[in-house]
């Protein structure tokens, strides 16, 4: 007799068909091959993933093994793809977006034939390094621009917390090399970029009487002075990190590193 399937966490019955484990390799096209005349394409993040665990950036782009993945932040994207639309409106029109106007910026949303494919994930900021044969990529949320005709780059982040926002806290340094790097692919591009960015940040309130179908925001904007004076070495040294035979050794500051070390066990 054939034993009925156990139930989900929803009361519903389980596929037999296992889900899809999410690490599962990448197909050959995403993965690096030492061989290969042709440009890999490289993403912000993923040279990001390198600053962390030269291990884990290796198997996810040598071997395909990435990162088990968490959920979508997919109220932080709402945010994205509002303010977008918000700075759109003054993009088309010249002028100033309120924001600018309170923190004394002296800039307009930058108006360029290519905006929307910088600000597309996957497509972004393009730059091939003839060195190392990367394509290196990363896509910007906002670029705004100067009366000297310096682009300023613009990040959006969404949080929510009673604590003071900070840029000087250890896990927000990723957040400046995401502007820094930004603003490297579009010097790279031939861009005048300022070395001054800013980070526009949205923080949900909580003290509010009720939820009543909407999150209001205290919106800031923070201006950071970036330098990327450190990519170029990354970026050979993420060639290099490519082309070893093996992978690197596990890192005892990566958690992933050591959840595998541990569940391993002893050798």
């Amino acid at each position: 007799m054939q034993q009925p399937l156990p139930l989900d966490a929803t009361g519903q019955a389980q596929s037999e068909t296992p889900p899809k484990a999410p690490w599962r390799r990448k197909s050959g096209q995403w993965v690096y091959n030492p061989h290969s005349d042709k440009p890999f394409k490289l993403s912000r993040t993923q040279l990001e993933n390198l600053q962390k665990c030269e291990r884990c950036f290796y198997l996810n782009n040598r071997l395909g093994i990435g990162q088990p993945k968490g959920p979508p932040f997919t109220l932080n994207s709402a945010v994205d793809a509002l303010l977008k639309k918000e700075f759109d409106i003054h993009r088309a029109a010249g002028t100033k977006h309120p924001l600018q106007e309170r923190y004394g910026i002296d800039a307009v949303p930058f108006d360029h034939a290519s905006i929307n494919s910088w600000r597309e994930n996957f497509v972004g900021v393009r730059y091939h390094h003839p060195a190392t044969n990367l394509m290196l990529f990363g896509a910007v949320d906002d670029i705004w621009v100067n009366p000297a005709g310096e682009l300023l780059v613009v990040d959006y982040k969404a949080t929510s917390t009673q604590r003071e926002i900070s840029l000087d806290d250890p896990w927000r340094q990723q957040y400046k090399r995401q502007l820094e790097i930004y603003q490297w692919l579009l010097r790279k591009n031939g861009q005048i970029v300022s070395d001054t960015g800013y980070f526009v940040y949205c923080n949900g309130l909580t003290d509010r009487e009720a939820f009543d179908g909407k999150l209001e925001f205290h919106v800031e904007v923070m201006p950071y002075k970036g330098s990327d004076t450190w990519i170029d070495e990354t970026v050979e040294r993420a060639a290099t990190v490519l082309r070893l035979d093996a992978p690197p050794e596990r890192s005892q500051r990566c958690e992933y590193c050591l959840y595998t070390e541990a569940v391993a066990g002893p050798e």
